[in-house]
């Protein structure tokens, strides 16, 4: 019985156990790999709207049309803008385009509001 496996031997053969185990981890690896990837790139997008409408928020409430106008146009392309007037704040949503791949179905938008800076009394017209 030269060249012929026995059963005992078989079962302490462990080739291929190990490029098994790979092509078992590595998919799963992938998937996880990808998710945090994303995750960061939804965070980051979120981050930077968030201190642009901040930025255009307060530059509006205080006058600053075209300080504003620069900044928003910094903001991207793509980037849509609400502005919400409650009373004494000035609230600025800015909503990104849409997102390309896995991303495209999810929204990213930032939010901020600033307090509306009325001008000195001695300017007002009458």
């Amino acid at each position: 019985m030269t060249g012929l496996y026995r059963p005992r031997d078989l079962r302490r053969d462990e080739r291929g156990t190990v490029t098994a185990e790979f092509a078992v981890v590595v998919p799963a690896v992938l998937v996880i790999l990808g998710l945090v990837v994303g995750g960061i790139v939804i965070a980051t997008n979120r981050l930077t709207l968030a201190s642009a409408a901040a930025d255009i928020a307060r530059l509006e409430a205080r006058g600053d049309i075209g300080l504003s106008t620069e900044r928003l146009a910094g903001a991207g392309a793509g980037v849509t803008v609400e502005r919400n007037r409650n009373g004494g704040l000035l609230c600025i949503t800015l909503r990104a385009g849409p997102q390309r791949g896995i991303l495209a179905a999810l929204a990213v938008e930032g939010e901020a509001c600033a307090a509306v800076t009325d001008p000195p009394e001695d300017t007002r017209k009458t």
